[in-house]
């Protein structure tokens, strides 16, 4: 179905995730069609159809558990969530609760604790990414991280994330491995790799398994939203629950 992008990791099969695209929606522009978005200037009668649909569209057991939020570090546990709660990432070991982060080049990421069965959405923009947002969410999970699978959702890809040495001292003075993920352009800026500098925390926490990372959303305008490239635009959601 073109209006889903389904996760595709060893997760069992009570397990999903996904993340929306701008298709299937009523919104107009600039927010054509799926926006999920409730604060980037919509009518908020066609959010409210959108996020109807996205019921509808990914057969999902409730109405995802939206939060608000901040490029913080910020984890809260599910049972904790009311409406409007700041946070970058939400933890459940719950069925039927749907887990949800919006984002429009910012990087969705899932996480699978194998043994316990928790689950998890994290928003990682490159703030709440060298914040310790990742890591912040695997300490709350309480997990051992080789039990942990993950899925990197579509996010700003490598050839279109222009950051300035701010953003590449952020990274290389907390991680000298960061290094990898930054090209030096003419301009003396830097292409930033968000996939890579995930995979790298990820990874130093001990997580093996690894999945996604593939797209671009600046670069297709015709599936996604890019806050970069647009400016003014809607927000997909990332989803995550348990059957």
């Amino acid at each position: 179905m073109h209006e889903l992008i389904v996760a595709d990791w060893p997760a069992p099969a009570g397990i999903h995730a996904l993340t929306t695209t701008r298709l299937g929606g009523v919104s107009r522009p600039p927010f054509d069609s799926l926006n999920l978005g409730d604060h980037v200037g919509d009518n908020p009668q066609a959010v409210g159809e959108n996020r109807q649909r996205l019921r509808q569209i990914a057969a999902l057991p409730a109405e995802p558990l939206w939060l608000q939020q901040t490029h913080s570090t910020q984890v809260i546990n599910e049972e904790n969530w009311q409406p409007g709660i700041e946070a970058d990432a939400i933890v459940s070991d719950k069925t039927n609760r749907v887990c949800a982060i919006l984002t429009a080049d910012c990087l969705p990421v899932c996480l699978y604790d194998q043994q316990t069965g928790k689950i998890a959405a994290i928003h990682a923009g490159w703030r709440g990414l060298v914040d310790g947002i990742i890591e912040n969410t695997i300490a709350h999970m309480q997990a051992d991280p080789t039990q942990l699978i993950s899925w990197l959702g579509p996010a700003i890809g490598p050839q279109q994330f222009e950051v300035g040495s701010d953003v590449y001292q952020a990274f290389t003075q907390s991680s000298a491995q960061a290094v990898q993920a930054f090209s030096l352009q003419n301009n003396g800026r830097y292409l930033a790799d968000i996939y890579q500098l995930a995979r790298q925390r990820l990874t130093k926490c001990g997580v093996e398994q690894i999945s996604g990372g593939e797209h671009c959303t600046v670069s297709d305008p015709t599936t996604f939203y890019s806050y970069r490239r647009d400016g003014k635009t809607g927000r997909m959601a990332t989803l995550i629950w348990r059957t």
